[in-house]
């Protein structure tokens, strides 16, 4: 049996308060937070001593979640600078579908939103682009033309 959904994506985040708010303000839905600690959270991530706040949020058709993680315990580590290129393995790069990609980039800055690159066009088909989100995160941008 294969796989049913991508369930979601996992984002480990120095201010929780923070990355909702852009998630929020590009447009998700806050679902939900909570604290997980214990057995089953040590077991899962091979780490000792888990305690880790969490905060769903999921795009308004309901299909797709972020689970935004604050860790108490153990202390996060940093991966490095935050705002690396685009090539570097294992980048994390979520991508959403906007209306306007001007007019979110620019609600998005107040945020800490800043472009990797600049807004690109896709033949007819899409105008593209690339933001720093919460801690380094690429987030994908894709407005369908016509």
């Amino acid at each position: 049996m294969g796989i049913q959904r991508m369930d979601n994506v996992g984002i480990v985040v120095e201010d929780l308060d923070a990355a909702i708010a852009f998630f929020v303000e590009l447009g998700m839905e806050l679902e939900g937070r909570a604290t997980v600690e214990g057995l089953v959270a040590d077991q899962c991530t091979g780490l000792d001593g888990v305690c880790c706040d969490i905060a769903m949020v999921r795009t308004p058709d309901g299909n797709s979640r972020l689970e935004l993680a604050k860790y108490r315990s153990p202390t996060a580590i940093s991966a490095g600078p935050r705002n690396r290129p685009h090539n570097i393995l294992g980048t994390h790069r979520v991508m959403f579908a906007v209306d306007d990609i001007e007019d979110t980039v620019a609600r998005l800055r107040p945020y800490g939103a800043e472009l990797v690159g600049e807004i690109a066009r896709f033949g007819d088909s899409y105008l593209l682009c690339y933001i720093y989100g919460p801690e380094g995160v690429i987030v994908g941008l894709a407005e369908q033309l016509g």
